[in-house]
């Protein structure tokens, strides 16, 4: 039997049980990860899965069950199986829900990769990783730490609808960070991100990131910190930098449009959100300079791929239009449910997890101006390199992030540096407050982003670029 054959079986035994939908993933994933510290390998992880999840669709409840067993007979039990959990639901559940139209695929995707991350020998990348940390030892940190991470999924999905559409996935990503310790403190510099560079791409990306040619500077970096003196308490005008400013959109304004938060659906993991879907289309979420897409379309950008786990084509819509909050994250019953006429939002973590909203590509289109300028035209604030910390409530709105390192800005300059940078605000009020944003658009991505019971962890991307906001609470007050 092929794969779609396993997955129709399933579908069709889901049917015969009585849901009046079914869909059904089969996935094959391989995943490897290495750490190093100090100049040697700490930890090498190498893993590979795969399995059956079926949903099934009796009035309005879902019913999910997963095998590791791709036999036809596994198959077409997980079937049966999702559609009494659908049932025994149904007993105590309200009406019928309704699924928005999808367009009906039979299609493959492929992401693009120059270069297979599971060909590059062990050895290599072991070196890597060694050499860097071990440049980091010499030029002054007292920890340094590097890892990578490589995906590699094969998806093959059928729905009662008619889909019949495999994608196959390569992701992977890399980090290195110094750690300097000295009198009672501690300080950190990390690169490219404080939890590495991710991508929908193959060991191009890696290669692309240069780790040995920054290992020095942060070693550096970080040593100096000890002594910088601590960012100072107060309002003033705040500059954040491009690896920043994605962690920014992610939790505020990436969790807050996930329509299972705003209707109730999901309150399991950090919370619900507080938008209200009565004033989709009107409320201001932030400045005129604020366009936030929603695009898994995005060549190499971690939250891409060809369909989401539901079968519904990528495609860009935006989020936020000249400050104006106009879309969400959805899937097909959730936008049903509020009126809505889009899903396209909906994946999982692995063949054995319920698919739910997530974040694909959520990002900023590019500003007028660039990072010079920015610094050029501000009289007195702080620019705020790469997240330490972060904190936001459980709707999503009243934040503090940390930093690891800032510099002052005076009379368009960029001046002395400043340790322990934090800073804090509400949602709305901060994007409100964005009067300048670059046009230098960089992809960001993390693979770590938790939502859901049992947790699952998501891939996503983040198009941002350096920009500045006025009257930030920033610094610690005594």
């Amino acid at each position: 039997m092929s794969f779609f054959d396993v997955a129709e079986a399933a579908v069709a035994a889901a049917l015969d049980a009585g849901a009046r939908y079914a869909d059904a993933r089969v996935m094959h994933r391989r995943y490897e990860s290495m750490d190093a510290r100090n100049g040697e390998v700490e930890d090498l992880n190498s893993d590979e899965s795969a399995g059956i999840g079926v949903r099934a669709l009796v009035g309005s409840s879902w019913g999910f069950y997963a095998v590791p067993d791709l036999s036809d007979s596994a198959a077409r039990l997980a079937g049966a199986r999702a559609t009494a959990i659908a049932k025994a639901s149904a007993r105590v559940a309200g009406p019928a829900a309704d699924l928005v139209p999808t367009t009906v695929s039979q299609a493959t995707w492929v992401s693009e990769c120059r270069v297979d991350p599971l060909a590059v020998p062990l050895s290599d990348k072991g070196d890597l990783l060694t050499h860097a940390t071990k440049t980091m030892v010499e030029h002054g940190a007292d920890q340094a730490t590097a890892l990578y991470q490589i995906w590699d999924t094969r998806k093959w999905f059928t729905s009662s609808e008619g889909h019949r559409i495999d994608q196959h996935v390569r992701e992977c990503g890399a980090g290195i960070q110094a750690t300097s310790i000295g009198e009672g403190e501690t300080q950190v510099r990390s690169y490219p991100a404080s939890r590495g560079q991710y991508g929908t791409q193959g060991w191009e990306l890696v290669q692309g990131l240069d780790l040995l040619a920054h290992a020095p500077r942060l070693a550096e970096e970080s040593r100096a910190l000890l002594t910088a003196p601590l960012c100072p308490a107060g309002e003033t005008t705040l500059i954040l930098g491009p690896e920043q400013l994605f962690l920014q959109i992610h939790e505020s304004v990436g969790h807050a449009i996930e329509l299972d938060r705003i209707l109730g659906w999901e309150a399991a993991f950090a919370g619900t959100s507080w938008l209200d879907l009565a004033q989709l289309g009107s409320l201001r979420y932030g400045s005129e300079l604020m366009n936030v897409t929603i695009d898994p379309t995005l060549p190499g950008a971690l939250g891409s791929f060809g369909f989401d786990d539901e079968g519904t084509p990528a495609q860009k819509r935006y989020a936020v239009k000249d400050g104006i909050w106009v879309g969400v994250l959805a899937g097909r019953d959730s936008a049903a449910l509020a009126g809505l006429d889009y899903g396209g939002s909906v994946r999982a973590d692995g063949w054995a997890r319920l698919p739910m909203v997530r974040m694909t590509n959520v990002g900023l289109e590019p500003g007028p101006h660039t990072l010079e300028q920015i610094i050029a035209e501000t009289e007195d604030g702080v620019f705020m390199e790469n997240n330490r910390s972060w904190s936001i409530d459980d709707k999503r709105l009243n934040f503090q992030f940390g930093c690891e390192i800032a510099y002052e800005v005076k009379n368009g300059k960029r001046g002395r540096m400043l340790r322990n940078p934090t800073y804090t605000g509400i949602g709305p009020k901060f994007w409100q407050s964005m009067d300048m944003l670059s046009r230098d658009i960089e992809y960001w991505g993390t693979p770590n982003c938790g939502k859901g019971q049992p947790t699952q962890s998501g891939h996503t991307g983040h198009p941002s670029a350096p920009a500045r906001f006025q009257n930030v609470r920033v610094g610690v007050r005594a």
